[in-house]
């Protein structure tokens, strides 16, 4: 027996070799095999283990209700005022501070704090940080009747699929809350998985020629990794809507040969299986493995997904993309569709990174959010309206999220400030029910105050649907604490 057999002997549960381990140390016929992954499908895995983690077999938990996750990321914090949760109260006391509001007096703890906060005056003397009036208008839609604003026409027309929850809430003031709400804890904690990671690390893949987790979008330095402890296997593929060139190093070189090309893929295949066999625990190796095969499959299957022409005029200005403003993220969410309708699991795609992101308004905000929206309105609700129709809908989850709201006062003379302690989010599709409005903030949009939800249970929400438990996601020797898991909003749920 060879030395690398042996080793093979520490993988199985009888003590013998297993076909598999020793047809990948003998390099026989196992192009296309990703290692980790083929080993973890037999249920094999080493009890010394420590960085290589990877689920048992793939199954959920328990019969899921949805299948695929959408996430749609806005960077910077969208007024909840502005878009989800209009605030008349706002307009009618624009430009008071709250001590000459009719809340100045409430007996609610919260609002005293907010009439703390809210009351300061600046070196001049002068009361700052007054309420700032809604800088659109906003009406009734849907059989529903839920009140949104007038820059989402598109998605409000969708809005009895829509589940909105008026009552998140965050700790972390500043843009890494980015991070916090991708995976649930705080930037000072340190360095966790995202719920996207989760979801791939407990979920087989659908497809084998494609990513079952990407991303779409620029993402900031302080959010671009999603495996974290879990490894990099699970880290989003970053795609690029472009058929010629849609991520990195995944185009061969020019002048070879799709036979030349084979020969050096079978290779290095086998070269790098011998390496996993020698240093099994190397998550870093393990991940450069499944990558290199899948990029290779990828080379073909990703530009026949982002080749837009195929589609009708009709979807394409379903989507926006007959409009230079809605251009660019419609062709984003027409692609998203497309991924979908061929069983790739989790979507994230980011809207408006650099810097802070686009949607941090800290002056400009009526220009500032009737841009963005305009760019992203139409083709969320293309999306919401085409998976719909293709019966797709009923087992995706999409989410419109971002970071934290922003304040009720004004910043300087026409922008609003970060804001944690309320803001709105929405779910659709994957078992979520239609025209409902979950939870509350008060009268100014200042504090959730009914239903409040941390980030995880957001989280918790889209786990449940995908028919998995958080608590089962754990790994040895990290136990996860109870905001790590959330609670799921059952309210919102068929």
């Amino acid at each position: 027996m060879t030395n690398n057999a042996s080793k093979h002997k520490s993988l199985t549960s009888n003590g013998g070799i297993h076909r598999r381990a020793f047809l990948a140390d003998m390099g026989m016929g196992f192009t296309g095999l990703a290692l980790g992954a083929m080993l973890s499908q037999d249920g094999i895995v080493r009890a010394d283990a420590t960085k290589l983690w990877l689920p048992p077999n793939g199954q959920p938990n328990f019969p899921p209700k949805a299948k695929s996750v959408v996430w749609l990321f806005m960077n910077g914090g969208v007024s909840h005022m502005e878009s989800f949760d209009p605030k008349p109260e706002l307009t009618k006391f624009g430009g008071m501070s709250i001590g000459e509001t009719p809340y100045k007096d409430s007996q609610n703890p919260d609002k005293l704090k907010l009439a703390r906060v809210t009351v300061v005056n600046d070196a001049n003397g002068q009361q700052r940080n007054k309420l700032y009036p809604l800088q659109v208008g906003y009406k009734k839609y849907g059989q529903a009747g839920i009140e949104l604003s007038d820059w989402v026409p598109h998605v409000g027309a969708c809005v009895d699929d829509l589940s909105i929850i008026r009552s998140m809430w965050t700790t972390d003031d500043n843009h890494g809350a980015q991070t916090q709400f991708h995976s649930g804890r705080h930037m000072l904690d340190g360095e966790y998985p995202t719920l996207g990671a989760w979801v791939n690390y407990g979920l087989g893949s659908v497809n084998d020629n494609l990513p079952q987790f990407i991303s779409m979008g620029n993402r900031e330095y302080w959010n671009a990794k999603d495996g974290h402890y879990l490894g990099p296997a699970h880290d989003a593929i970053p795609i690029r809507v472009d058929p010629n060139n849609p991520l990195d190093f995944a185009k061969s070189a020019s002048g070879i040969s799709d036979e030349e090309q084979q020969v050096g893929f079978d290779l290095v295949g086998g070269l790098n299986r011998l390496k996993a066999v020698e240093y099994p625990k190397d998550a870093a190796l393990a991940a450069r493995i499944k990558a290199y095969e899948l990029a290779f499959r990828m080379q073909t299957s990703v530009p026949e997904v982002l080749d837009l022409n195929s589609e009708t005029k009709e979807t394409e200005a379903l989507y926006g993309l007959d409009d230079p403003a809605t251009r660019d993220f419609g062709m984003q969410m027409l692609a998203t569709r497309r991924f979908i309708e061929r069983g790739v699991r989790f979507i994230q795609v980011q809207h408006g990174a650099g810097g802070a992101g686009v949607w941090d308004a800290h002056s400009g905000l009526k220009s500032n959010h009737e841009k963005n929206f305009k760019a992203v309105d139409k083709p969320i609700a293309g999306l919401l309206q085409d998976l719909k129709r293709r019966g797709l809908l009923d087992s995706t989850i999409v989410l419109f999220a971002s970071e934290f709201g922003r304040t009720p006062g004004t910043q300087g003379s026409d922008g609003r400030d970060h804001h944690i302690y309320g803001f709105s989010v929405w779910m659709a599709g994957g078992g979520i029910k239609g025209g409902v409005v979950h939870g509350a903030t008060d009268e100014i949009g200042f504090h959730a105050v009914e239903n409040r939800h941390y980030v995880t249970d957001i989280h918790a929400t889209i786990l449940k649907q995908l028919g998995l438990d958080s608590r089962k996601l754990e790994i040895p020797g990290r136990k996860r604490l109870e905001i790590d898991h959330g609670m799921p909003i059952d309210e919102i749920l068929l």
